[in-house]
């Protein structure tokens, strides 16, 4: 009898936690969260399963998702945003143009950091908000970081700043890492790695003084080894594990540190036709003789192609990253951890669990950009 009142009680709970979690999720203006409306649906269903083997059971099943339910709904409450100030790289386009829009929208006072603060995108973001302010900043440019860390001070001053984003990226074309130049190679670590740290270092005493957050835009290819992509992925991995290191550090001060890690978004880091050409141009330059012999012309002068291709795989609803980046910057309870998209938990998951030969198969498959194949591989 006292396991079946346990479990009822249970159970009781259970309905009470979830309407108040639709409830906040209403008065919030979002919304109930995604895993609290998918567990109102299935989870019921298992604890009735577990029921049949004993009503313990089930009642600990419906605790243990009451316990989930508050847990998520804690996650998503705000930060209020009209006091924050937050530091955006690379606002010309993608994920930092669309970031900018809605933090101002939101009451955020955002500082866009801009390749060029005359382009169109720069345009856009003015007609946007009076909390956005464009400032030129080409973050591997160490006089323009000061630039804009001095204008900023004059205009938080003792508040501090709430918010640096690490946004600024590059990604370069698809290639053989025996094809890659090298003059490349040290672009991408420049842009992707070396100009967060420098960032973090310029703006971390005014990030302390408000005990704010530093949210690091990586990949998931600093994750999963992706053909092609060696440059890229190993900048973004060298990201990754300083953003691990700096929480664990900065965790004292009293400032955050979380790591986006998305899956393939459509956004212009992908480059137009001039950028084919130009690669084009730079692999068969940088190629040694005996490279361009193994591998070939025609199949040097298909990689850049592979921008286009991972273009069209990749997802053009920008949503699932931008969810994530403000919850990083706002919310009570960020996470140290965001894998917005589809593949963004899963292909990481499979390669830490899936048998090594296996896996490379799969992602060789699954990152095919080239129907050409290189000559030395055709010859034999």
């Amino acid at each position: 009898m006292m396991d079946v009142c346990f479990s009822l009680a249970a159970a009781g709970l259970y309905v009470l936690t979830v309407l108040w979690t639709l409830s906040r999720g209403h008065d919030a203006g979002h919304g109930a969260s995604v895993p609290g409306a998918f567990g109102a649906l299935l989870w019921p269903l298992g604890a009735s399963l577990c029921y049949v083997v004993s009503p313990v059971l089930c009642g600990l099943v419906f605790l243990s998702c009451s316990v989930r339910l508050i847990w998520d709904r804690k996650r998503c409450e705000l930060l209020l945003p009209e006091t924050r100030g937050v530091l955006i790289t690379g606002c010309d386009s993608g994920f930092g143009h669309a970031l900018a829009k809605r933090l101002s929208l939101m009451g955020v006072k955002v500082f866009a950091g801009m390749l060029d603060v005359d382009g169109p995108g720069a345009q856009r973001l003015r007609e946007t908000s009076e909390n956005l302010h464009v400032l030129q900043l080409d973050v591997t440019d160490r006089h323009q970081v000061e630039t804009v860390h001095r204008d900023i001070c004059s205009q938080v001053g003792h508040t501090g700043l709430w918010g640096l984003v690490n946004n600024a990226g590059i990604l370069q074309c698809p290639m053989d890492a025996e094809l890659q130049p090298l003059s490349a190679c040290r672009r991408c670590m420049d842009v992707n790695f070396l100009s967060a740290v420098n960032m973090c270092q310029v703006f971390l005493p005014l990030l302390r003084r408000a005990g704010g957050r530093i949210v690091n835009m990586s990949s998931m290819a600093a994750a999963v080894p992706m053909p092609m992509l060696s440059a890229y992925g190993a900048s973004k991995a060298a990201l990754s594990v300083f953003s691990h290191v700096t929480r664990v550090e900065l965790s004292d001060w009293g400032v955050t540190v979380a790591l986006i890690q998305p899956a393939g978004f459509r956004t212009n880091i992908f480059g137009t036709s001039d950028d084919v050409s130009h690669y084009r141009d730079q692999i068969l330059e940088a190629a040694s003789p005996e490279a361009r012999r193994d591998y070939g012309d025609a199949y040097i002068s298909s990689l850049p192609s592979g921008l286009s291709r991972l273009s069209q795989r990749s997802a053009e609803d920008l949503s699932p990253v931008l969810d994530d980046m403000c919850h990083a910057l706002l919310s009570v309870h960020p996470k140290p951890l965001y894998t917005p998209g589809q593949m963004g938990w899963l292909l990481p998951f499979v390669h830490r669990h899936c048998p090594t030969a296996i896996f490379d198969v799969f992602i060789k498959t699954l990152t095919k950009y080239s129907d050409c194949e290189p000559a030395g591989l055709r010859t034999s």
